[in-house]
């Protein structure tokens, strides 16, 4: 039997159509940073230090200046290992040679969604859409525990031959503020991030219409008309549908 490609219209369809604007944004996420960081250091007291990390071996940013400030207590950007970075990596930096395969994962997670996109049968379009979502899952949750530990990891090898002694081990968190020495760092998710993020919503949504053949078009009309049904309830109506009750009309 001789595969048959879906046809445009069905692209329309949500379980189809979405997993190919997922992979698009997946792929797109690699163009923008992943992690950023502010620091304030009486060091620059005139300006806050900015550092944005990418899913590939770059940092960006006050890149320089931030590695000025690390070496005194030993604390130095990791080794990529396979991948020759844009910044100098010390002798005794730690490893971490999946930041060189990092966009492998994500062209990998892409290239699933588009592959389910195609699938010749609603069965294998509904099976694909299971085991992409599980998968997607599975790998950024591998790819955050893995940065959170070498996060701890870093953090918690400086270098005995710092300038600067006496600094307790600490780990960075991904989101969320820390203060070492005197320099007060603050780590928030990146735009490439965030378009993950929105991608695997994506994908939760597919998964979600894997049953029906809704389009956009008319997921949008069906979105609309609740929309406006919340919208000229009126009170009485909507205290009747938050405590779950109604009311029926006496008869005469």
């Amino acid at each position: 039997m001789s595969y048959r490609p879906p046809s445009l219209e069905e692209f329309a369809q949500l379980r189809r159509g979405l997993p190919v604007l997922a992979a698009l944004l997946f792929v797109a996420a690699l163009v923008f940073p992943m992690w950023s960081i502010n620091v304030h250091a009486v060091q620059y007291p005139n300006e806050v230090l900015h550092l944005d990390l990418y899913a590939y071996p770059r940092i960006s940013g006050d890149y320089v200046e931030m590695a000025r400030l690390n070496k005194y207590i030993g604390f130095y950007y990791p080794d990529p290992v396979y991948w020759q970075p844009n910044f100098e990596v010390h002798q005794a930096a730690v490893d971490v040679p999946e930041w060189s395969l990092g966009p492998l994962a994500f062209v990998a997670v892409a290239a699933g969604g588009a592959f389910v996109a195609i699938a010749p049968t609603i069965k294998k379009l509904k099976r694909g859409l299971t085991y992409q979502l599980l998968g997607t899952i599975t790998v950024f949750t591998v790819m955050v525990a893995d940065i959170q530990y070498r996060l701890y990891q870093t953090g918690h090898n400086l270098d005995p031959e710092a300038p600067v002694i006496g600094v307790d081990p600490f780990t960075p968190p991904l989101v969320g503020k820390y203060e070492v020495a005197n320099i007060t760092s603050f780590s928030s998710l990146g735009i490439g991030a965030y378009m993950s993020i929105v991608a695997i919503g994506l994908l939760v949504v597919a998964f979600y219409y894997r049953d029906t053949d809704a389009t956009f078009s008319t997921a949008a009309g069906s979105i609309r008309r609740r929309l406006g049904s919340i919208r000229t309830a009126s009170p009485s109506d909507r205290a009747e549908k938050d405590d779950g009750t109604s009311v029926k009309p006496k008869q005469g």
